[in-house]
């Protein structure tokens, strides 16, 4: 395993990604195909070739299998942060993380050098996870076995040792839905279970708490990648499952920008909202958006994101 002391290297694609900030825009890629889940289950290939396309375009290649190597290298240790609280239906799906796995392998990224965690053993087996520190990909936990604590604004808490000592990048894969206390869980509100002590993170909004964590150097360098799950949203009533409230969007969502991608999550869930007759996210819910957008955590302006779509 690499440590957290090794340099994170800049590959070409996050060097694109980089740039394309640095011009004025965050390019946020939607990806979506009717045929990719039916009946709470995922159509693998259909999934592998959306999730190609999308890659594809945010890097710019001609292939997914040439984005993924822009993206990775076969010297990364690459960590896949998925979502398990709340259990099945709202949070992230096996066979969704099994699509990007396959992604990392064609960057010749070894399987040994790819880690599928969450803060709770129990809410990986709950998801459908099978735990595994042996060969092949690793899955498991932090199990309160937590490193070092890190002070940062309003941030104070130990942070998960697979951040801080095992790999040189990771992967951000959330499920899109609401929250009651943040609007939205997406992105930044999914590391909420990569330190110890998410309850005494979430006063006004979870704001700046959440923005300061994303915003922790590490943390920071080592997000290359965020792949949320859009496949089926829930407007109201989350983190917990609410069926009635969740929505066919038949799509998953891709950027280098965590914060873009989940300014954009809240269009999604604003507009499905109004479509529903209910009322919108109050901005006052939102607030960490621009503390995270002034902490250089990515842009929520919309005149600085580029949507795409394949």
């Amino acid at each position: 395993m690499a440590l957290a002391g090794a340099a994170v290297s800049v590959l070409p694609g996050v060097a694109d990604a980089a740039e394309a900030t640095a011009k004025g825009k965050s390019r946020v890629v939607v990806a979506t195909d009717a045929s990719a889940f039916a009946k709470g289950t995922v159509n693998k290939p259909v999934l592998g070739k959306m999730l190609g396309r999308a890659l594809a375009k945010l890097t710019e290649t001609n292939s997914g299998a040439l984005a993924w190597k822009k993206l990775f290298s076969p010297d990364d240790v690459v960590g896949i942060k998925v979502n398990c609280l709340f259990g099945p239906g709202v949070s992230t799906r096996p066979d969704v993380v099994a699509v990007v796995i396959e992604g990392l392998k064609m960057a010749g990224v070894d399987e040994n050098n790819i880690i599928v965690w969450d803060r709770s053993s129990s809410d990986l087996i709950k998801c459908g996870f099978i735990p595994n520190s042996g060969k092949g990909v690793k899955v498991f936990a932090d199990d309160d076995k937590w490193g070092p604590e890190i002070s940062q604004g309003a941030f104070k808490g130990k942070i998960s040792t697979i951040i801080s000592e095992k790999v040189t990048a990771f992967i951000n894969m959330p499920v899109l839905k609401t929250h009651g206390i943040a609007g939205i869980s997406c992105c930044l509100k999914n590391h909420y279970g990569s330190f110890h002590n998410p309850g005494s993170h979430h006063k006004n909004h979870c704001t700046p708490a959440i923005a300061d964590f994303s915003s922790i150097p590490m943390v920071k360098e080592k997000s290359r990648l965020v792949v949320v799950d859009a496949l089926r949203p829930q407007h109201s009533g989350g983190p917990g499952l609410q069926e009635k409230d969740q929505f066919d969007y038949h799509s998953i969502i891709v950027s280098t920008d965590p914060l873009a991608a989940d300014y954009h999550g809240v269009t999604i869930i604003q507009n499905a909202l109004a479509r529903a007759g209910k009322k919108p996210i109050p901005d006052s819910s939102l607030i960490w958006l621009q503390a995270a957008q002034e902490r250089g955590v990515g842009t929520c302006d919309p005149n600085k994101i580029e949507i795409a779509r394949v």
